[in-house]
């Protein structure tokens, strides 16, 4: 729940992915989930399991498009 995230002061989301696709802001955690690499990490990272993290629907993976 958000209200552990607040009480949390290790936040170990913030280290563990290898994208950086948590980060701090003011008061906050964003999650920037387009620069996910799918690698499920965020699964075993937040020792109070506030990250749910699902593989996408149709089995395709990262779709990376350019231009």
């Amino acid at each position: 729940s958000p209200e552990i995230c607040r009480q949390c002061s290790l936040r170990p989301c913030l280290n563990f992915c290898p994208a950086g696709v948590y980060r701090l802001t003011e008061n906050m955690i964003v999650v920037s989930y387009q620069a996910c690499l799918e690698c499920g990490s965020c699964r075993v990272g937040c020792p109070y399991r506030n990250i749910q993290w699902d593989y996408p629907r149709g089995g395709f993976g990262v779709s990376y498009k350019f231009g």
